[in-house]
Protein backbone atom coordinates (compact mmCIF):
# COMPACT_ATOMS: atom_id res chain seq x y z
CA UNK A 1 0.00 0.00 0.00
CA UNK A 2 1.54 3.75 -1.46
CA UNK A 3 2.71 5.15 1.51
CA UNK A 4 0.40 8.70 1.63
CA UNK A 5 2.34 12.01 2.20
CA UNK A 6 1.72 14.28 5.36
CA UNK A 7 0.26 17.56 3.30
CA UNK A 8 2.81 20.45 3.82
CA UNK A 9 2.23 23.67 6.16
CA UNK A 10 2.70 27.26 5.18
CA UNK A 11 5.54 27.09 8.68
CA UNK A 12 6.91 24.30 7.39
CA UNK A 13 7.26 25.54 3.78
CA UNK A 14 8.73 28.99 4.90
CA UNK A 15 11.29 26.86 7.45
CA UNK A 16 12.93 24.68 4.52
CA UNK A 17 16.29 25.54 4.23
CA UNK A 18 18.61 24.63 1.49
CA UNK A 19 21.32 21.94 2.02
CA UNK A 20 24.35 20.83 -0.37
CA UNK A 21 21.89 19.45 -2.58
CA UNK A 22 18.31 19.82 -3.97
CA UNK A 23 15.67 18.46 -2.16
CA UNK A 24 11.70 17.82 -2.08
CA UNK A 25 8.57 18.14 0.38
CA UNK A 26 5.97 16.28 -1.07
CA UNK A 27 2.05 17.77 -0.48
CA UNK A 28 0.62 14.56 -1.99
CA UNK A 29 -1.08 13.31 -4.99
CA UNK A 30 1.78 14.63 -7.14
CA UNK A 31 2.89 18.03 -5.69
CA UNK A 32 6.00 18.70 -4.53
CA UNK A 33 7.70 21.82 -3.20
CA UNK A 34 11.56 21.85 -4.65
CA UNK A 35 14.44 22.88 -2.51
CA UNK A 36 16.94 23.96 -4.77
CA UNK A 37 20.98 24.38 -2.91
CA UNK A 38 20.45 28.13 -4.19
CA UNK A 39 17.87 28.77 -1.79
CA UNK A 40 15.05 29.04 -4.71
CA UNK A 41 12.14 26.88 -3.93
CA UNK A 42 9.54 25.96 -6.60
CA UNK A 43 6.36 23.96 -6.88
CA UNK A 44 6.49 20.56 -9.48
CA UNK A 45 3.75 18.69 -10.21
CA UNK A 46 4.65 14.81 -10.97
CA UNK A 47 2.49 12.75 -12.99
CA UNK A 48 1.98 9.47 -15.60
CA UNK A 49 1.38 10.51 -18.93
CA UNK A 50 -2.02 9.32 -20.63
CA UNK A 51 -1.77 5.79 -22.53
CA UNK A 52 2.02 5.58 -21.42
CA UNK A 53 3.53 4.61 -18.07
CA UNK A 54 6.50 7.31 -18.47
CA UNK A 55 6.55 9.98 -15.84
CA UNK A 56 6.27 13.58 -16.32
CA UNK A 57 7.25 16.47 -14.20
CA UNK A 58 5.32 19.99 -15.10
CA UNK A 59 6.68 23.15 -13.11
CA UNK A 60 3.64 24.91 -11.40
CA UNK A 61 5.67 28.47 -10.31
CA UNK A 62 8.11 29.75 -7.69
CA UNK A 63 7.21 30.13 -4.05
CA UNK A 64 6.02 32.25 -2.70
CA UNK A 65 4.93 33.74 -5.96
CA UNK A 66 2.84 30.75 -6.18
CA UNK A 67 1.47 29.86 -3.10
CA UNK A 68 0.44 26.37 -1.59
CA UNK A 69 -2.76 27.19 -2.11
CA UNK A 70 -2.13 28.47 -5.34
CA UNK A 71 -0.26 25.44 -6.36
CA UNK A 72 -3.10 23.18 -4.78
CA UNK A 73 -5.15 24.78 -6.76
CA UNK A 74 -3.16 24.06 -10.07
CA UNK A 75 -2.91 20.38 -9.22
CA UNK A 76 -6.87 20.10 -8.85
CA UNK A 77 -7.02 21.52 -12.29
CA UNK A 78 -4.18 19.37 -13.61
CA UNK A 79 -5.77 16.13 -11.79
CA UNK A 80 -8.75 17.11 -14.26
CA UNK A 81 -7.55 17.08 -16.92
CA UNK A 82 -5.26 13.51 -16.20
CA UNK A 83 -8.91 11.86 -15.78
CA UNK A 84 -10.01 12.86 -19.38
CA UNK A 85 -6.77 11.40 -20.48
CA UNK A 86 -5.67 14.91 -21.35
CA UNK A 87 -1.27 15.92 -20.95
CA UNK A 88 -1.63 19.09 -18.69
CA UNK A 89 1.96 20.25 -19.57
CA UNK A 90 0.58 20.00 -23.30
CA UNK A 91 -2.86 21.48 -22.64
CA UNK A 92 -0.69 24.16 -20.61
CA UNK A 93 1.97 24.67 -23.76
CA UNK A 94 -0.91 24.89 -26.07
CA UNK A 95 -3.19 27.55 -24.20
CA UNK A 96 -0.02 29.36 -23.92
CA UNK A 97 0.90 29.28 -27.88
CA UNK A 98 -3.06 29.91 -28.40
CA UNK A 99 -3.07 33.28 -26.34
CA UNK A 100 0.19 34.01 -28.19
CA UNK A 101 -1.42 34.01 -31.33
CA UNK A 102 -4.24 35.82 -30.10
CA UNK A 103 -2.28 38.59 -29.30
CA UNK A 104 -0.65 38.56 -33.20
CA UNK A 105 -3.94 38.71 -34.50
CA UNK A 106 -5.32 41.85 -34.00
CA UNK A 107 -7.93 43.32 -36.25
CA UNK A 108 -4.97 45.47 -38.13
CA UNK A 109 -3.35 42.09 -38.75
CA UNK A 110 -6.91 40.69 -39.64
CA UNK A 111 -8.06 43.77 -42.20
CA UNK A 112 -4.39 43.47 -43.25
CA UNK A 113 -4.55 39.72 -44.73
CA UNK A 114 -8.17 40.10 -46.03
CA UNK A 115 -7.71 43.35 -48.04
CA UNK A 116 -5.16 41.33 -50.11
CA UNK A 117 -7.52 38.65 -51.12
CA UNK A 118 -10.43 41.19 -51.56
CA UNK A 119 -8.12 43.62 -53.55
CA UNK A 120 -8.18 40.41 -56.14
CA UNK A 121 -12.17 40.40 -56.19
CA UNK A 122 -12.40 44.30 -56.82
CA UNK A 123 -10.73 47.10 -58.51
CA UNK A 124 -7.70 48.92 -57.03
CA UNK A 125 -9.82 52.07 -56.85
CA UNK A 126 -12.49 50.08 -54.42
CA UNK A 127 -10.10 48.55 -52.47
CA UNK A 128 -7.93 51.42 -51.56
CA UNK A 129 -11.97 53.06 -50.56
CA UNK A 130 -12.55 50.01 -48.65
CA UNK A 131 -9.30 50.27 -46.42
CA UNK A 132 -9.25 53.99 -46.24
CA UNK A 133 -12.82 53.75 -44.54
CA UNK A 134 -11.68 51.01 -42.07
CA UNK A 135 -8.75 53.02 -41.23
CA UNK A 136 -10.65 56.14 -40.65
CA UNK A 137 -13.42 54.90 -38.66
CA UNK A 138 -12.37 51.67 -36.94
CA UNK A 139 -8.89 50.79 -36.74
CA UNK A 140 -8.02 53.76 -34.58
CA UNK A 141 -10.57 52.36 -32.61
CA UNK A 142 -10.14 48.50 -32.60
CA UNK A 143 -7.24 47.96 -35.02
CA UNK A 144 -4.59 46.96 -31.97
CA UNK A 145 -7.38 44.59 -30.21
CA UNK A 146 -6.64 41.01 -30.59
CA UNK A 147 -9.49 40.07 -33.01
CA UNK A 148 -10.97 37.20 -30.44
CA UNK A 149 -11.65 39.94 -27.92
CA UNK A 150 -13.74 42.41 -29.73
CA UNK A 151 -17.02 42.31 -29.10
CA UNK A 152 -20.36 43.43 -30.44
CA UNK A 153 -20.98 46.20 -27.94
CA UNK A 154 -17.77 47.82 -28.80
CA UNK A 155 -17.78 47.61 -32.37
CA UNK A 156 -21.45 49.30 -32.34
CA UNK A 157 -19.89 52.34 -29.99
CA UNK A 158 -17.41 52.99 -32.61
CA UNK A 159 -19.53 53.88 -35.48
CA UNK A 160 -22.38 55.09 -33.39
CA UNK A 161 -20.37 59.06 -33.85
CA UNK A 162 -21.05 58.39 -37.75
CA UNK A 163 -24.35 57.35 -37.16
CA UNK A 164 -25.08 60.91 -35.54
CA UNK A 165 -23.87 62.65 -38.17
CA UNK A 166 -26.76 61.15 -40.46
CA UNK A 167 -23.82 58.92 -42.37
CA UNK A 168 -26.80 56.09 -42.24
CA UNK A 169 -25.10 54.54 -45.69
CA UNK A 170 -21.66 54.28 -44.06
CA UNK A 171 -22.66 52.48 -41.36
CA UNK A 172 -24.08 50.28 -43.32
CA UNK A 173 -20.96 49.55 -45.47
CA UNK A 174 -18.65 49.70 -42.87
CA UNK A 175 -21.05 47.23 -41.04
CA UNK A 176 -20.65 45.17 -44.30
CA UNK A 177 -16.86 45.24 -44.26
CA UNK A 178 -16.15 44.68 -40.88
CA UNK A 179 -17.91 41.51 -41.37
CA UNK A 180 -15.93 40.48 -44.25
CA UNK A 181 -12.86 40.64 -42.04
CA UNK A 182 -14.09 38.80 -39.55
CA UNK A 183 -15.83 36.07 -41.70
CA UNK A 184 -12.25 36.09 -43.54
CA UNK A 185 -10.74 35.13 -40.04
CA UNK A 186 -13.14 32.90 -39.02
CA UNK A 187 -12.38 30.61 -42.77
CA UNK A 188 -8.64 31.17 -42.18
CA UNK A 189 -8.94 29.76 -38.17
CA UNK A 190 -8.19 32.47 -37.03
CA UNK A 191 -11.45 32.83 -34.58
CA UNK A 192 -14.15 30.08 -33.79
CA UNK A 193 -17.45 32.03 -35.00
CA UNK A 194 -18.03 35.80 -36.13
CA UNK A 195 -19.26 37.68 -32.93
CA UNK A 196 -19.81 41.02 -35.21
CA UNK A 197 -22.54 39.26 -37.39
CA UNK A 198 -25.40 40.89 -36.53
CA UNK A 199 -24.32 44.26 -35.70
CA UNK A 200 -26.41 46.14 -38.15
CA UNK A 201 -29.64 45.35 -36.23
CA UNK A 202 -28.18 48.21 -34.29
CA UNK A 203 -28.78 50.53 -36.79
CA UNK A 204 -31.15 52.20 -38.62
CA UNK A 205 -31.78 51.02 -42.11
CA UNK A 206 -30.68 53.74 -44.97
CA UNK A 207 -33.25 55.19 -47.08
CA UNK A 208 -32.64 53.81 -50.86
CA UNK A 209 -31.08 57.36 -52.51
CA UNK A 210 -30.28 57.16 -56.01
CA UNK A 211 -27.36 59.21 -57.46
CA UNK A 212 -28.18 62.27 -58.90
CA UNK A 213 -28.68 62.35 -62.30
CA UNK A 214 -30.42 64.06 -65.26
CA UNK A 215 -33.86 63.37 -66.99
CA UNK A 216 -33.23 62.17 -70.55
CA UNK A 217 -34.62 65.42 -71.69
CA UNK A 218 -32.42 67.32 -70.15
CA UNK A 219 -29.37 66.30 -71.76
CA UNK A 220 -29.37 69.22 -74.25
CA UNK A 221 -29.29 71.02 -71.13
CA UNK A 222 -26.25 69.02 -69.96
CA UNK A 223 -24.67 69.35 -73.76
CA UNK A 224 -25.00 73.65 -73.46
CA UNK A 225 -23.47 74.01 -70.11
CA UNK A 226 -20.53 71.49 -70.61
CA UNK A 227 -19.60 73.62 -74.04
CA UNK A 228 -19.29 76.90 -72.55
CA UNK A 229 -17.97 75.25 -69.48
CA UNK A 230 -14.70 76.97 -68.01
CA UNK A 231 -12.53 73.44 -67.74
CA UNK A 232 -9.31 72.19 -69.19
CA UNK A 233 -9.74 70.04 -72.48
CA UNK A 234 -8.67 67.02 -70.88
CA UNK A 235 -11.26 67.13 -68.49
CA UNK A 236 -14.28 67.70 -70.70
CA UNK A 237 -13.04 65.16 -72.73
CA UNK A 238 -13.20 62.90 -70.15
CA UNK A 239 -16.97 63.63 -69.37
CA UNK A 240 -17.74 63.49 -72.55
CA UNK A 241 -16.13 59.97 -73.15
CA UNK A 242 -17.41 59.09 -69.96
CA UNK A 243 -20.95 59.83 -70.87
CA UNK A 244 -20.55 58.23 -74.23
CA UNK A 245 -18.96 54.94 -73.14
CA UNK A 246 -21.40 54.58 -70.37
CA UNK A 247 -18.13 53.57 -68.05
CA UNK A 248 -17.46 53.99 -64.35
CA UNK A 249 -15.59 57.24 -62.96
CA UNK A 250 -12.88 55.44 -62.19
CA UNK A 251 -12.59 53.19 -65.31
CA UNK A 252 -12.87 56.44 -67.96
CA UNK A 253 -10.12 57.95 -65.60
CA UNK A 254 -8.12 55.20 -65.47
CA UNK A 255 -8.22 54.73 -69.61
CA UNK A 256 -5.33 53.80 -71.02
CA UNK A 257 -4.12 54.24 -74.44
CA UNK A 258 -2.53 50.40 -74.61
CA UNK A 259 -6.37 48.60 -74.42
CA UNK A 260 -7.48 51.03 -77.22
CA UNK A 261 -7.31 48.82 -80.59
CA UNK A 262 -8.52 51.33 -83.28
CA UNK A 263 -8.53 48.75 -86.13
CA UNK A 264 -10.78 46.86 -84.16
CA UNK A 265 -12.46 49.97 -82.91
CA UNK A 266 -12.78 48.81 -79.55
CA UNK A 267 -11.45 49.90 -75.85
CA UNK A 268 -10.68 46.97 -73.67
CA UNK A 269 -10.60 47.49 -69.75
CA UNK A 270 -9.00 44.91 -67.58
CA UNK A 271 -10.17 43.12 -65.12
CA UNK A 272 -8.41 44.38 -62.51
CA UNK A 273 -9.56 47.99 -63.29
CA UNK A 274 -13.23 46.89 -62.97
CA UNK A 275 -15.67 47.21 -59.88
CA UNK A 276 -16.21 43.50 -60.23
CA UNK A 277 -12.95 41.15 -61.18
CA UNK A 278 -14.94 38.21 -61.82
CA UNK A 279 -16.72 39.84 -64.62
CA UNK A 280 -13.72 39.68 -66.80
CA UNK A 281 -12.34 42.17 -68.96
CA UNK A 282 -15.45 44.70 -70.53
CA UNK A 283 -14.79 45.39 -73.75
CA UNK A 284 -16.52 48.98 -74.92
CA UNK A 285 -16.92 49.23 -78.96
CA UNK A 286 -16.10 52.81 -80.20
CA UNK A 287 -17.94 54.62 -82.21
CA UNK A 288 -17.29 57.51 -84.85
CA UNK A 289 -17.92 60.11 -81.57
CA UNK A 290 -16.10 57.91 -79.18
CA UNK A 291 -13.16 57.68 -81.56
CA UNK A 292 -13.39 61.97 -82.43
CA UNK A 293 -12.55 62.51 -78.57
CA UNK A 294 -9.44 60.42 -79.00
CA UNK A 295 -8.23 62.12 -82.16
CA UNK A 296 -8.87 65.24 -80.14
CA UNK A 297 -6.75 64.30 -77.39
CA UNK A 298 -4.25 62.88 -78.59
CA UNK A 299 -1.57 65.56 -79.47
CA UNK A 300 -1.84 66.25 -75.51
CA UNK A 301 -1.30 62.44 -74.29
CA UNK A 302 -0.80 60.04 -76.92
CA UNK A 303 2.94 60.00 -76.55
CA UNK A 304 1.63 58.94 -72.73
CA UNK A 305 0.28 56.07 -70.72
CA UNK A 306 -2.97 57.29 -69.88
CA UNK A 307 -5.60 58.63 -72.57
CA UNK A 308 -6.65 61.26 -69.60
CA UNK A 309 -3.29 62.49 -67.79
CA UNK A 310 -3.26 63.85 -64.48
CA UNK A 311 -2.52 67.69 -64.65
CA UNK A 312 -0.34 67.34 -61.96
CA UNK A 313 1.62 64.92 -62.91
CA UNK A 314 0.99 64.04 -66.61
CA UNK A 315 2.85 60.59 -66.12
CA UNK A 316 -0.34 59.03 -63.70
CA UNK A 317 -4.28 59.29 -65.30
CA UNK A 318 -6.12 61.87 -63.86
CA UNK A 319 -8.60 61.62 -60.44
CA UNK A 320 -11.98 59.48 -60.10
CA UNK A 321 -13.54 62.47 -58.89
CA UNK A 322 -12.04 65.23 -61.44
CA UNK A 323 -15.06 64.70 -63.18
CA UNK A 324 -17.21 65.03 -60.53
CA UNK A 325 -15.58 68.20 -59.27
CA UNK A 326 -16.23 69.67 -63.14
CA UNK A 327 -20.00 69.03 -62.60
CA UNK A 328 -20.30 70.68 -59.38
CA UNK A 329 -18.03 73.92 -60.81
CA UNK A 330 -20.49 73.47 -63.72
CA UNK A 331 -23.72 74.25 -61.61
CA UNK A 332 -24.80 70.49 -61.27
CA UNK A 333 -24.07 69.66 -57.21
CA UNK A 334 -26.64 67.61 -56.21
CA UNK A 335 -28.25 67.36 -59.38
CA UNK A 336 -25.64 65.57 -61.26
CA UNK A 337 -22.50 63.10 -60.63
CA UNK A 338 -20.53 61.16 -62.66
CA UNK A 339 -21.93 57.90 -61.87
CA UNK A 340 -24.78 59.38 -62.81
CA UNK A 341 -24.28 59.66 -66.45
CA UNK A 342 -24.92 55.68 -66.48
CA UNK A 343 -28.35 56.25 -65.44
CA UNK A 344 -28.94 58.72 -67.48
CA UNK A 345 -27.88 56.25 -70.43
CA UNK A 346 -29.51 53.68 -68.72
CA UNK A 347 -32.93 55.19 -68.51
CA UNK A 348 -33.25 56.40 -72.14
CA UNK A 349 -31.73 52.81 -73.36
CA UNK A 350 -34.86 51.80 -71.78
CA UNK A 351 -37.47 53.86 -72.86
CA UNK A 352 -35.95 53.67 -76.63
CA UNK A 353 -36.84 50.16 -76.17
CA UNK A 354 -33.23 48.59 -76.46
CA UNK A 355 -33.18 45.17 -74.86
CA UNK A 356 -32.53 45.28 -71.36
CA UNK A 357 -29.63 42.60 -71.21
CA UNK A 358 -27.84 44.24 -74.01
CA UNK A 359 -28.27 47.43 -71.99
CA UNK A 360 -27.08 45.63 -68.41
CA UNK A 361 -24.04 44.35 -70.65
CA UNK A 362 -23.06 47.66 -71.90
CA UNK A 363 -23.05 48.76 -68.50
CA UNK A 364 -20.95 45.81 -67.53
CA UNK A 365 -23.52 44.96 -64.70
CA UNK A 366 -22.53 41.41 -63.04
CA UNK A 367 -24.58 39.11 -64.05
CA UNK A 368 -24.51 35.85 -61.42
CA UNK A 369 -25.23 33.29 -63.87
CA UNK A 370 -21.76 32.50 -65.43
CA UNK A 371 -22.83 30.51 -68.86
CA UNK A 372 -25.12 33.84 -69.71
CA UNK A 373 -22.22 36.23 -68.49
CA UNK A 374 -20.31 34.57 -71.09
CA UNK A 375 -22.49 34.56 -73.93
CA UNK A 376 -22.96 38.33 -73.42
CA UNK A 377 -18.82 38.54 -73.55
CA UNK A 378 -18.97 36.91 -76.93
CA UNK A 379 -22.36 37.26 -78.43
CA UNK A 380 -23.28 40.93 -77.10
CA UNK A 381 -20.46 42.82 -79.26
CA UNK A 382 -22.25 43.63 -82.14
CA UNK A 383 -25.56 44.23 -80.37
CA UNK A 384 -23.75 46.79 -78.12
CA UNK A 385 -21.77 48.34 -80.79
CA UNK A 386 -25.37 49.16 -82.53
CA UNK A 387 -26.86 50.12 -79.22
CA UNK A 388 -23.12 52.55 -78.44
CA UNK A 389 -23.48 53.87 -81.91
CA UNK A 390 -27.30 55.01 -81.47
CA UNK A 391 -26.20 56.80 -78.40
CA UNK A 392 -23.46 58.74 -79.46
CA UNK A 393 -25.66 59.82 -81.88
CA UNK A 394 -28.52 60.77 -79.75
CA UNK A 395 -25.93 62.57 -77.62
CA UNK A 396 -24.46 64.60 -80.99
CA UNK A 397 -28.03 65.27 -81.78
CA UNK A 398 -28.82 66.55 -78.07
CA UNK A 399 -25.49 68.94 -79.28
CA UNK A 400 -27.29 70.72 -81.89
CA UNK A 401 -26.45 74.42 -81.26
CA UNK A 402 -23.83 73.59 -78.93
CA UNK A 403 -20.03 72.32 -79.78
CA UNK A 404 -19.42 68.95 -78.64
CA UNK A 405 -15.91 67.81 -78.97
CA UNK A 406 -17.34 64.21 -79.65
CA UNK A 407 -19.08 65.57 -83.10
CA UNK A 408 -17.99 63.29 -85.17
CA UNK A 409 -19.10 65.38 -87.96
CA UNK A 410 -16.69 68.53 -87.72
CA UNK A 411 -13.41 68.63 -87.74
CA UNK A 412 -12.21 70.63 -84.15
CA UNK A 413 -8.93 71.73 -83.70
CA UNK A 414 -7.17 71.40 -80.74
CA UNK A 415 -5.90 75.21 -79.83
CA UNK A 416 -3.23 75.19 -76.83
Amino acid sequence: MPRIAKPLTASQIAAAKPREKNYILSDGQGLHLRVRFSGTKDWIFRYKLPYSSKRADMSFGIYPKVSLADARERRTNALGLLAKDIDPRAHKEQTKRTATEANLNTLNKVVSDWIVVKASKVSKDHAEKILSSLEKHVLPALGKRPIQEITATEAIEVLKPVQAKGHHEQVKRLCQRINEAMDFAVNTGVIQHNPLSKMHAAFLSPKKKHLPTLKPDELPRLMQTLSMASIKIVTRCLIEWQLHTMVRPSEAATAKWADINLEEQTWTIPAENMKKKGNGDHVVPLTPQTLSLLNLIKPISGHREYVFPSDRNPRSHTNSQTANMALKRMGFDKVLVAHGLRSLASTTLNEQGFDADVIESALAHVDKNEVRRAYNRSEYIERRRKLMCWWSEHIENASTGNVSLSNSKQNLKLVR
